[in-house]
């Protein structure tokens, strides 16, 4: 048997069935290959971007806060890498970047031998190799498993992704110490320059910090020294002068710490990836100086906080929330976010009381008696309801009444509304999450008893320039499949808008609190709550013993909300809604009066009509029954004073005062003692003794009182 020669056994081999055999292994095979080396390349891109920071940016597109990653580093990217980065990158860390394909087969060999003779795995990767390290997290496992998948993953990379991509990722992955990840956030950190401007020498200083980025960063001894061992073997001339800012300076923090994202973070904003949100970064902090200055100054002396918000109308769009004057201070409160701290809201709440007397029949016109009234409270003793200057009116009308603030007029108007009526429409309607059961407010209500934060209340407040409709708080721009509304802290979710109130009633709120020539009695004709302008409304609040002050003013177009009070609750020296919040708002007001902001919309009256049966220009609604919606308040009440139960004390010369609305004729235990509306009485002796008071029309009241010799 001839033995075949191994040319004949080559071209026996060689069939046409063998080579398609053959291709279509080898097809197989690089399909297989190709699809696995893809699948890991894609890895390591998702990584990559994953440890990218999110970055929020404002409503004109400035980088408002920059978010740290899962490894608490700050991430930017940099699309362009600059040549003499990348030229001296390559001469550090990888010579033959361009030649091998993502490992160094002779580094290898070198590593492996290492590991047999003496036990040791030293690093000789690749800058490829490095960027893997970086992406799947191994920067501290150096075993041998991990440089085996490393170096699959690398060969990956290099197959499915261009060098100089491959350049880009790296200088972006990374670390430089002090949190900074990539080329463009250590530039800007550590010499406050884009990467493109940077100098030979800032680079080897940004070089020499990667292989130690904890201990030998730009600005330590140790980094002068690797950067200057660099720059001889690079042949590279160093400029003998500070380059490098000490981590931790004020400058080289300034991008980082900007003040706007204080209070962002405080309410719980932020972004999973690059979002827009609705604040003006600029006019942020154009308030924030505004509020810093006025609580500077001698006026302000006994207050140390202060908050603002903004909101864009109808979209109600957060322009700007400032909850301290200083985030950067540790002193007096300034770390707490105030525009999201509950207080009490005093005379803030008075529109919405009145609001619901409205829906209940009552008008601008109507009357109420302004005058001493006694209530029995839970804790057995009187309540005597005070307005803010001690002094009663009489009757006046609610226009009146809420023009000029005053709290006695204001408790029977909560009565007429009910309160039942009144709880269900902040608890159902408002969606308010009170701090305790709104039960245990009671009338106190009406005299500001009842808690909010300022982001709250300026959402409620909307309800008036909005015609009846609340709507959710919009902070971010519209983003698919996320949620755009900044719920605040005492407001239950709700992203629909909901009508709350009619139309014609907010109209009337919005008349009163737009009339700046009523209130003239208790504000002054000079006053920091007149602007040089029609279209604006307004309502202050100050919290009993002044605890807190309050200034919600709004447009058609925008609402600016102020407070100012401190964060340990200490009081302020007699700073009222007017003269504390109110200044702070004046001024605010007028920065956004003057911006693009202010479109110069007109409330809207369709629904007020004018009555002039008084002798006077009231405001109701077409179709009101006029003598009857003036009286509904009206007390029936004959005796004004003493109250019913009152008891008084029997000494030398001891008078009590009778007094009746109209003229009447006063009894004492059945023994007609005198007539007239007022009339002094004066007992004898003690004992309890039935008063009664009888007017010409026959009417009359009788209330008991006792006088006690101690």
């Amino acid at each position: 048997m001839r033995v075949l020669s191994i040319k004949e056994k080559t071209l026996r081999f060689l069939t046409a069935k063998n080579i398609r055999i053959g291709l279509v292994s080898l097809f197989f095979f690089w399909v297989c290959f190709s699809t696995a080396t893809n699948m890991l390349a894609r890895n390591l891109l998702d990584a990559y971007e994953k440890q990218r920071s999110a970055i929020i940016k404002d409503r004109a597109g400035e980088i408002v806060r920059i978010q740290p990653n899962a490894n608490g580093y700050y991430a930017e990217s940099s699309e362009f890498l600059p040549p003499r980065f990348k030229e001296l990158l390559i001469k550090k860390e990888d010579r033959f970047f361009y030649y091998h394909i993502g490992i160094n087969p002779f580094s290898i060999a070198r590593d492996i031998a290492q590991r047999i003779f003496s036990g040791k795995l030293e690093g000789s990767s690749t800058l490829t190799q490095q960027l893997v390290k970086i992406l799947l997290g191994n920067e501290e496992g150096r075993t041998l498993k991990n440089k085996i998948i490393e170096a699959a993953y690398a060969v990956s990379l290099e197959r499915h992704t261009a060098k100089e991509n491959i350049l880009t990722l790296y200088a972006n992955s990374a670390y430089f110490g002090n949190q900074a990840q990539g080329i463009k956030e250590a530039s800007l950190f550590y010499f406050n320059l884009p990467p493109e401007s940077l100098s030979d020498d800032q680079i080897l200083q940004l070089l020499a910090t990667l292989n130690s980025p904890s201990g030998r960063y730009p600005g330590t001894p140790a980094n002068k020294r690797v950067a200057s061992s660099l720059a001889y073997i690079f042949g590279v001339t160093i400029r003998d002068e500070k380059t490098a800012p000490k981590s931790g300076d004020a400058d080289s923090l300034t991008r980082r710490r900007s003040k706007t994202p204080f209070e962002l973070s405080s309410l719980g904003v932020g972004c999973q990836r690059d979002c827009e949100i609705t604040i003006d970064k600029n006019l942020t902090e154009s308030v924030r100086e505004i509020l810093y200055r006025n609580l500077s100054l001698p006026s302000f002396a006994s207050v140390d906080n202060g908050a603002v918000v903004i909101l864009k109308l109808p979209e109600n769009e957060v322009l700007a929330i400032v909850g301290s004057s200083n985030p950067f201070s540790f002193e007096a409160g300034r770390q707490i976010n105030m525009a999201a701290e509950p207080r009490p809201i005093g005379s803030t709440a008075k529109p919405f009381i009145y609001l619901k007397a409205f829906e209940k029949g009552a008008r601008p016109y109507s009357e109420v008696e302004d005058r001493e009234y006694k209530y029995e409270i839970g804790t057995g003793f009187a309540f005597y309801p005070k307005n803010y200057d001690g002094q009663y009116r009489g009757t006046v009308t609610l226009h009146q009444a809420l023009s000029n603030s005053l709290n006695v007029p204001t408790v029977k108007v909560l009565e007429f509304a009910g309160l039942d009526i009144f709880y269900s429409f902040l608890r159902d309607d408002l969606e308010f999450k009170p701090l305790q059961p709104l039960e245990n407010y009671e009338l106190g209500i009406a005299l500001g008893g009842l808690e909010m934060d300022l982001l709250t209340l300026s959402n409620y407040f909307t309800i008036f320039p909005n015609e009846g409709v609340l709507k959710p708080l919009r902070i971010f721009k519209e983003q698919p499949n996320e949620n755009n509304f900044l719920t605040p802290p005492m407001v239950r979710e709700f992203s629909q808008d909901r009508r709350v109130a009619k139309r014609e009633f907010t109209e009337l709120i919005n008349k009163i609190l737009s009339d700046r020539e009523t209130g003239v009695e208790q504000f002054g004709l000079k006053s920091s709550l007149n602007l040089p302008y029609q279209n604006y409304a307004l309502k202050t609040g100050t919290s009993r013993d002044f605890h807190d002050s309050w200034t919600i003013g709004y447009t058609p177009d925008f609402l600016v909300g102020t407070w100012v009070g401190n964060s340990d609750n200490s009081p302020m020296e007699r700073l009222s809604g007017q003269t504390g919040a109110g200044k702070i708002w004046h001024e605010i007001m007028e920065l956004v009066m003057n911006s693009p902001y202010n479109k110069k919309k007109s409330f809207a009256f369709d629904n007020v009509k004018e009555f002039s049966e008084s002798g006077s220009i009231e405001y109701g609604l077409a179709g009101d029954d006029y003598n009857r919606a003036r009286l509904l308040l009206q007390s029936s009440d004959l005796i004004i004073n003493p109250h019913a139960n009152d008891v008084f004390l029997l000494e030398k010369g001891t008078v009590i005062p009778l007094i009746s609305k109209d003229a009447v004729r006063w009894f004492v235990n059945g023994k007609e003692i005198g007539n007239n509306s007022t009339f002094s009485w004066h007992p004898k002796d003690a004992g309890k003794y039935i008063i009664r008071a009888l007017d010409k029309n026959g009417k009359s009241e009788e209330i008991p009182v006792s006088v006690n010799r101690e």
